[in-house]
């Protein structure tokens, strides 16, 4: 008696255990006693099996739940993006040539990604968004910083997995996905250093999102490493309240003007040309981002490239593991680019 308890609690078991994995077919060949490759011509249709043992494997498959595995491997899965309306407003953004890697990796990780704009008036009023209210996805990817309160709202309301790209703070912060703001602009600044700039000038109001006041650490870490001192008037502001981009030259100009992305940089470039300065030739301006907004001219500036595919690749990734695995380990990733050299930078020695 005590066997056969033994045994069928044994049984119990291996179905349990079969039914939290997904079955392969030497998994049947196993369960049958023949090989691999006999069960892969039984259940394709090939010759060379006898109909008895066609029938055994195709049996002990449906019983090990080989076709349901299947099924559910061609199954798409549904992930929404959301992008705030404050960052679409004026060009074809850094943010929608994200969503398109994003667009272009999903097919590679059998799923689907669904682009939804969050309005102004939706996120002061806290709507949820259209997908997400209507069950239409099972994973959401908020691409671009919005205002804290909506994602607090988020987080109390919604229970699918969210993923945060581009932005975090402390609270979300394991769930995020983001460029190394940090190390970057590090890297930028020690750059310009290593030629000889020692009076640089950061621009970006760092209190606007949490990219902005990475690249600022970054930037001022160089400086602090090598004693040099940051004026107040060059710690520049860049936008106003809404986003808008409004800069307004210190009266005494830098060696070189660190700006918080291209695009920012490229309208530094306006202002000062408009003022009678010639870049590179009287100042020198470096960017982050290496991208080129569609609709302004290819200043051919010195910048950091973000690595927009990976991002896009790491976020998707992610999505899904905690799709399939909520309970799955949690962390910030972290997404490297690298220095591009182009023709914004002069040296200080050279003017």
């Amino acid at each position: 008696m005590h066997v056969g308890i033994y045994g069928e609690v044994n049984y119990r078991y291996s179905r349990v255990r079969r039914s939290m994995a997904k079955v392969r077919m030497q998994d049947i060949a196993c369960h049958v006693g023949v090989s691999a490759v006999t069960v892969h011509n039984a259940l394709t249709g090939q010759k060379g099996v006898s109909d008895a043992v066609r029938e055994k494997i195709v049996d002990a498959a449906r019983e090990m739940g080989y076709f349901q595995d299947q099924r559910k491997s061609t199954c798409l899965r549904h992930v929404g993006v959301l992008i705030s309306e404050k960052w679409l407003a004026d060009y074809t953004t850094f943010y929608w040539k994200l969503y398109m890697e994003m667009a272009l990796e999903a097919p590679n990780r059998n799923c689907m990604v669904t682009a939804e704009i969050l309005k102004h008036g939706a996120e002061a009023g806290l709507k949820l968004p259209s997908f997400v209210g209507e069950n239409a996805v099972e994973g959401l990817v908020v691409m671009g910083e919005i205002g804290r309160k909506y994602i607090d709202f988020l987080r109390s309301s919604v229970k699918i997995p969210i993923i945060y790209l581009d932005f975090y703070y402390k609270e979300i912060s394991e769930d995020a996905v983001v460029t190394d703001g940090f190390y970057g602009m590090y890297m930028v600044t020690e750059y310009l250093y290593e030629k000889g700039f020692r009076r640089m000038a950061y621009v970006g109001s760092i209190h606007a999102t949490s990219s902005i006041m990475d690249r600022f650490c970054g930037f001022q870490r160089v400086l602090l490493e090598h004693e040099l001192t940051l004026p107040e008037e060059w710690r520049m502001e860049d936008r106003d309240e809404t986003g808008e981009i409004i800069l307004v030259l210190p009266e005494k100009l830098p060696e070189a003007f660190v700006c918080n992305c291209d695009l920012v940089a490229i309208k530094l470039i306006e202002v000062l040309e408009k003022q009678g300065y010639k870049v590179p030739e009287d100042v020198t301006v470096v960017g982050f981002d290496n991208y080129l907004y569609p609709g302004l001219p290819d200043r051919k500036i010195t910048t950091y490239e973000v690595n927009m595919k990976e991002l896009a690749q790491v976020a998707l990734k992610k999505v899904l593991k905690r799709m399939e695995d909520p309970g799955a380990m949690k962390r910030m990733d972290l997404v490297a680019g690298h220095i591009v050299e182009k023709e914004s930078v002069r040296l200080p020695d050279s003017k």
